[in-house]
Parts: C-alpha cells; sequence; structure tokens
C-alpha cells in the first residue's frame, strides 16, 4: 500500500470449539490508508470481527493496533483504550440513531460527546451537517418520521458529527432495496470528501466494492486470501477458488504451449484451441492450470470474421438472462455476458465464436 498508513492492525483472535461450532482463529494484518478499505468475504470470514477489534468491542489475544499514530491496542504491553475514547464511528447493520431524540439532537450529541470544538464550534459543525447531508429540514423530526433515504443521512451526518478517527461499516447495504443502495453510495461518496479518517467497510458483494472500495482484502477462514487495489484484486485472481467465489470469471483448462520473454508473449491451449496473452514469468513451457478471463472482457464474433484474433469456438450449453442482460454458459465454467440486443443476432446458434482480447487472460496454476 503506497500512500501513508492510516491504519495497521494485526490481530490474532481465537475462540474455541463449542456445541455446534468448531473453532475458529482470526489471524490477520490490516493496512489502511486513506478512501476505503473492503473487507469482501462469505459469512464466518472474520469481517465483522476485525471491525469490533478495531473498535474495541473485543479485545484480541495478541497483537497491535495502531489508528492515525494512536495506539488503540497492544496485547504484548497490556495496553487497551476503551471503545468510548477510540473515536470510532461504527455504522452498524441496524439504525443507530436514538430513537427519542430528533435527528437534530441526535448530531448534537454526537458533536458534543467528542468534544473536540468549543461549545460555539459544536453547535455550527452540527448545523453544517444538517445543512450538507440535506437534512437541515428534518432537524426536529425524529428517526421513525423519516424515510430510508433520511435515515441513512442522519445515520452517517451523525457518524460525522463524533469527527471520528475511523469509521467502520458492518455491510451497511444489507435489507436495502436498488434505490436506497444507490442512495447510499452517493451520499458515502459524499461523507468520504468530508472526512479525513480512513474507512473501512466490511462485505460480501462483489458490486458493492466496485461502487465504493479503493483498496480490498479477500477473507475467508479468518485469514486473508488476497489484497491490494481494487482493480489489481479484481483483474487478477490469484487462485481458482478465489475466482470462482468472485463469480466475475470464466475458467477453463488450459496449457502452456509458448513462453516468449523478449516479445513478452505466452501462447495457451484451450479446448484444442490456442490463445495469445502476457508472457507469463515464474511458469514453464507444458505447465497445466485454468484459463482466467474477466466475463465483461469477452465478446461474441460472427463465424469466419477474418478481423477476429484470439477466438474460441465453443457451442453454447445454456441461456440464461442475467442483471446485464443474458448470460451465455459453455462448458466447464465458462460463460460470456452481454446485452439482451447483442445477443439477438447469435439467439439459436449452434456454434459461438468467443473473442479472448490477449490482455485480459489470466494463468492460474492453482
Amino acid at each position: 500500500m503506497s500512500a501513508a498508513v492510516a491504519i495497521d492492525a494485526r490481530l490474532i483472535k481465537r475462540f474455541a470449539a463449542a456445541a455446534g461450532s468448531p473453532q475458529f482463529e482470526l489471524n490477520f494484518h490490516l493496512q489502511a490508508s486513506s478512501g476505503v478499505t473492503a473487507l469482501l468475504g462469505p459469512s464466518g470470514a472474520g469481517k465483522t470481527l476485525t471491525l469490533n477489534c478495531l473498535a474495541g468491542f473485543v479485545r484480541p489475544d495478541e497483537g497491535r493496533i495502531l489508528v492515525q499514530d494512536e495506539l488503540f491496542c497492544d496485547v504484548a504491553r497490556k495496553v487497551h483504550v476503551p471503545p468510548e475514547r477510540r473515536r470510532c464511528g461504527y455504522i452498524f447493520q441496524e439504525e443507530t440513531l436514538f430513537p427519542h431524540m430528533t435527528v437534530g439532537e441526535n448530531l448534537r450529541f454526537a458533536v458534543d460527546s467528542a468534544r473536540t470544538r468549543s461549545k460555539v464550534l459544536r453547535r455550527r459543525y452540527a448545523q453544517e451537517l444538517l445543512e450538507g447531508f440535506e437534512l437541515a429540514e428534518l432537524g426536529g423530526r425524529r428517526p421513525h418520521e423519516l424515510s430510508g433515504g433520511q435515515r441513512q443521512r442522519a445515520v452517517i451526518a451523525r457518524a460525522l458529527a463524533a469527527e471520528p478517527r475511523i469509521l467502520l461499516l458492518d455491510e451497511p447495504t444489507r435489507g436495502l432495496d436498488h434505490r436506497l443502495r444507490q442512495s447510499f453510495y452517493e451520499i458515502l461518496r459524499r461523507a468520504k470528501e468530508r472526512l479525513a479518517a480512513p474507512i473501512v467497510m466490511v462485505t460480501h458483494d462483489a458490486e458493492e466494492c466496485f461502487e465504493l472500495a479503493d483498496f480490498v482484502y479477500l477473507m475467508d477462514g479468518g485469514r486473508c486470501l488476497q489484497s491490494g487495489p481494487l482493480e489489481q484484486v479484481f483483474n487478477r485472481p490469484l487462485t481458482v477458488d478465489l475466482a470462482r467465489s468472485l463469480g466475475l470469471f470464466s475458467l477453463l483448462p488450459c496449457q502452456i504451449v509458448t513462453l516468449d520473454p523478449g516479445r513478452n508473449v505466452s501462447r495457451l491451449r484451450a479446448l484444442e484451441q490456442e490463445l495469445d496473452g502476457p508472457y507469463l514469468p515464474a511458469h514453464l513451457k507444458g505447465d497445466r492450470g485454468w484459463l482466467c478471463v474477466r466475463r465483461s472482457e469477452l465478446r461474441l464474433a460472427a463465424p469466419g470474421d477474418r478481423n477476429a484474433r484470439n477466438m474460441l469456438r465453443m457451442r453454447p450449453q445454456r441461456v440464461v438472462k442475467s442483471t446485464k442482460g443474458v448470460r451465455v454458459e459453455f462448458a466447464d465454467q465458462f460463460a460470456v455476458e452481454l446485452g439482451e440486443a447483442e445477443y439477438a443476432e447469435w439467439r439459436g446458434s449452434r456454434e459461438l465464436t468467443v473473442l479472448v482480447p490477449p490482455g485480459a487472460v489470466s494463468f492460474l496454476s492453482k
């Protein structure tokens, strides 16, 4: 991570086996700079546990947490700053507004709790947040009198009112419909501009990462499987299992037939057909593995198209509707996604020609 590190947390937390649940160990090193860092993985991966360690609700068995040069926890030195002194803005899956207070009172309470400004400046800051999140006319309402989108804005404004050193979000769009999700994404992008503190977000949705994340950790079983900038992680998964879990890639068994470091190219054989790709360092001619390509990079071409190169001729096995239009599924785990209108030209074809851009080709050996 090239930018200045705002969070450096080395966490080990163990749970013994209990009735109905196996033993579990979180062993995770999180480094985050400004912007949004996403923890992506299935349920039980340790994502929320990581947030709770950062917030101080859970004490690690081993490790150290440093946030913006402030030591939150150091197990070896017996340092544990209590949650109320960490100034963590924590947006839970459930709403966190006080139901007996108005929106304005919620914000003023949060500003007063932080005590980072004089009383006059605290009142002014609370008003700035009301206006900045378009809540000024709703300041006298209680949470149950707000719409879902209005409550979202109020929840984030309240979290920012305490001027947190770190903002934590635990699946904040869970249970929201598409319209409210998009509203939340826009609100959080606006909050990101106002907030100097780093943001750590838990999600199990790859699409949510594309909306918000700058840096991504892929987690499972209490471990980090891969991490890096958003584009790097989603363009180059390290293993076949990761590619499958992300649900964004097409995969085919293949073999390396040519490696040419001088021209920075390779050639792979899949389905008895050959494809160009980038040079594959640390691999040998004859290595077997998997051709891996983002589905969004694939296109269909007319058979015999002279301008087409890097083609796979394949028989479609199933065509299903998808959010992007149509998903055409072939052998193994290979699929192409395209719009309805684009697919209309190929509808009913018994064989299709799939274009695979050389630059989009990855080779996975495990």
